[in-house]
């Protein structure tokens, strides 16, 4: 049996069940390919409540035998220790190293071959490329990336001369079994974090925005659309006060995200009791016309929810009926009348997009066989 080791952030990310989301989908979408698959992640200072996350995640998806949580020393906090891990790495046909969460270093070294996965397409190029910033790519065999453009024409992002590989997030469509459409008005929801922990980004001489740019353009459009309700399952800092009674009084619904989504359970339930999505995007991702690909939205599809969401250049990597891409106020009323009045249909494309497009099978099946090129090539 191949075996393939996965590092993310779980419990460095305690409290986000659609970020847990993420790196399970690597994890158990590879273990239905009939991988032996080990989760690793440093936690860098010992948390106890992030450690406590991490093991009743894991714990929930029958992979704490499978599972390694170590600190900034190597030393085992769940599971195995780095150490022990290298050597288990060693025998690996693959390491997949989701957002680089690794860093160079024995583990990234020991597998035949070694996967980054970027899910911040802009934000990784343009810092890689950065020489007065410590953070780097290097070290890798093959670069995956959720940004649909980068590397082609009309996308400003420096690739660093590297090949980085457009993929979709991938989906365990079985764990997303549509819910029947939801009584009452519509409800558009996201979950969301107002103001990235990124600060600005320059590319090409150009400063591009942030998400809570974005989300200021739009927030009148709860006052232009009737018949239906939007909601954010938001994480903002009490001293965006003024953002957030802006929301408030343009008639935006605000949800705990710790109540709507702490757990990849609440996640879920929150995605499928919903009605559709409805989320802007960071300015970089729209601005560099990156194909960013979100995989939060990837969920909604997979639930049979449709999707309306700020257009990144996707063009016909998203060309279905249940994801309706808007640039501006005036297309964002009009996609999400068009949800309202046609919900039915539009759920349905959704769905069928998520089992075409985004099953796990499919797309770990294909990344795979990157993978597998790339090893015969070397």
């Amino acid at each position: 049996m191949a075996t393939a080791v996965v590092a993310g952030a779980i419990a460095n990310k305690p409290g986000s069940g659609g970020e847990a989301w993420v790196r399970l989908s690597w994890v158990l979408g590879l273990r239905r390919l009939g991988w032996e698959v080990f989760l690793v992640e440093r936690l860098a200072v010992p948390d106890p409540e992030a450690q406590a996350y991490f093991e009743a995640v894991v714990g929930a998806f029958g992979l704490d035998g499978s599972a390694s949580l170590f600190d900034g020393q190597g030393d085992a906090l769940h599971g195995m220790g780095e150490p022990e891990l290298v050597d288990l790495a060693a025998s690996a046909e693959a390491l997949f190293d989701i957002s680089g969460h690794l860093g160079p270093g024995r583990l990234l070294a020991a597998p035949r071959t070694r996967v980054y996965v970027d899910l911040d397409p802009g934000f990784t190029q343009a810092w890689h490329a950065d020489p007065t910033l410590a953070f780097s790519v290097a070290g890798y065999d093959r670069y995956l990336t959720v940004g649909q453009n980068i590397g082609r024409p009309g996308c400003p992002v420096p690739d660093g001369g590297i090949d980085w590989v457009p993929t979709l997030p991938p989906v365990l469509l079985e764990e997303w079994e549509p819910a029947p459409a939801p009584a009452g008005p519509l409800v558009l929801t996201t979950v969301a974090t107002w103001r990235s922990p990124y600060g600005g980004l320059e590319i090409g001489g150009r400063t591009m925005g942030l998400k809570h740019h974005q989300f200021r353009r739009f927030a009148e459009l709860p006052q232009r659309v009737e018949g239906v309700e939007l909601e954010l399952a938001l994480d903002i800092h009490p001293g965006d006060a003024a953002d957030l009674e802006l929301l408030r009084s343009s008639g935006w619904k605000i949800a705990d995200p710790r109540a709507a989504a702490a757990t990849p359970a609440a996640f879920r339930d929150y995605v499928r009791a919903s009605g559709a999505e409805f989320s802007v995007a960071q300015g970089v991702y729209v601005e560099a016309a990156t194909g960013w690909f979100s995989d939060r939205t990837a969920a909604y599809l997979a639930g049979g929810r449709p999707a309306v969401v700020q257009d990144t250049g996707l063009g016909d990597a998203a060309r279905t009926d249940g994801m309706l891409p808007f640039d501006d106020l005036e297309a964002a009323v009009a996609a999400i009348e068009s949800v309202r009045d046609g919900w039915a249909e539009r759920a349905e494309a959704a769905r069928e997009f998520a089992a075409e497009r985004l099953d796990s099978d499919r797309v770990l099946g294909r990344v795979l066989e990157i993978v597998e090129a790339g090893a015969a090539d070397a």
